[in-house]
């Protein structure tokens, strides 16, 4: 087993909720803002800063309220989540082989109950750090360090699978192996790549292969 210790990012990576994120954003910038902003510029942050940090960027003395009118929009969407096909055979075949799995995501736990109630992924983990469990986000490495210190796994024998450079640019800072996912279909593989990743993958089956 190359590496026993494997964790993972929630969003784009474990659950197909890109459209989802970009509807919200959509939806509180237009409506708070009365600004229609680019998916791309939408979607630059998504996975590396908390929702405020990202909310900053678009109006620092609206950033409340952009939160608000985001999550009224985004909370009732979970109940049509999905998990990307294949990941649940990815997870149990790890689970199987003893490996110690985690999720680093900058949700807060509240979000993360919602994908965890209508998706049956939350046994497979053995932890779950969220962005109200640390100082830092990412691309800063603490949400990974702190992942692995739960664990009681060293970096060396851990790998961080993700979709977004924040979580590349993390794991690199950790001293993981990073794994670029290209399925979330949010952030451009070619920004992944630039990042450092150290491996890019296609299909979750491919996981198999690389870890």
């Amino acid at each position: 087993m190359r590496y026993p210790t494997v964790l993972f990012d929630l969003d784009g990576t474990l659950i197909d909720s890109g459209e989802i994120i970009l509807s919200s954003f959509r939806h509180a910038t237009n409506t708070v803002l009365g600004r229609q902003i680019p998916d791309e510029v939408l979607a630059a942050a998504v996975g590396g800063s908390n929702i405020y940090d990202q909310m900053r960027a678009f109006d620092e003395e609206r950033v409340d309220e952009l939160v608000r009118v985001y999550r009224e929009h985004n909370e009732p969407l979970h109940d049509d989540l999905v998990a990307f096909e294949g990941i649940e055979r990815v997870l149990d075949r790890f689970k199987t082989e003893g490996r110690q799995l985690g999720i680093v995501t900058a949700k807060r736990r509240k979000t993360v109950e919602l994908a965890f109630a209508i998706l049956p992924l939350e046994p497979y983990f053995d932890t779950v750090v969220t962005s109200e469990q640390t100082e830092h986000h990412k691309p800063h490495p603490e949400p990974v360090l702190t992942a692995l210190d739960r664990l009681g796994s060293r970096p060396e024998e851990a790998a961080f699978v993700g979709d977004s450079p924040f979580d590349m640019g993390a794991g690199k800072a950790a001293g993981v192996f990073t794994v670029a996912v290209s399925w979330g279909k949010i952030h451009p593989v070619e920004r992944l790549r630039e990042t450092g990743a150290d491996a890019v993958v296609h299909s979750p089956e491919e996981l198999l292969d690389v870890l």
